[in-house]
């Protein structure tokens, strides 16, 4: 096989935080995260014909969600916001993040990267799990389409802007 492989680690996650202004959001890295797996969850429309002897199927539709879990650390702004999003049990529009995912691959010569940005409602599911570090899951569920957005990585690589 020839070509170059691509990592885990050249697929970053920025993770918008809401801030005191109106509509402000700063994004930053989602660092210690043991799990971020995109899935995209096809809506499918099978049918079979009567003079066929298979079947047919489109797609018809997607219903992406993220599954993620992370071992708590201190200072993780991402993390913090989901262990508040958890913790007081938010709802609605208090629970919708939009996550940026980064290809680092995809490096122009003015130093920006292709990146896809989303909306996505955080829906937590179990805390605590490890004996070894604090730790939570759950998934972020799509709350509309994907945005292509082309963004510059500040020199931390803590946040990012567009």
């Amino acid at each position: 096989m020839k070509g170059t492989l691509v990592k885990r680690a050249d697929k970053l996650a920025f993770y918008g935080v809401p801030g005191e202004g109106e509509g402000t959001v700063t994004y930053y890295r989602m660092k210690g995260f043991t799990e971020i797996s995109i899935s995209k969850n096809s809506k499918e429309y099978t049918r079979q014909y009567v003079d066929e002897a298979f079947e047919e199927t489109d797609v018809t539709g997607y219903s992406p969600s993220v599954s993620y879990a992370f071992d708590m650390y201190k200072e993780q702004t991402p993390q913090s916001d989901i262990v508040k999003i958890t913790d007081d049990e938010l709802t609605g529009d208090d629970a919708i993040r939009e996550i940026i995912f980064v290809d680092l691959t995809s490096k122009d010569s003015d130093g920006k990267y292709l990146a896809k940005k989303r909306s996505f409602a955080v829906i937590p599911d179990s805390e605590g799990g490890s004996t070894d570090a604090y730790t939570y899951s759950g998934s972020f569920k799509a709350k509309g389409p994907s945005e292509d957005v082309t963004v510059t990585i500040s020199e931390n690589t803590l946040t990012i802007s567009e």
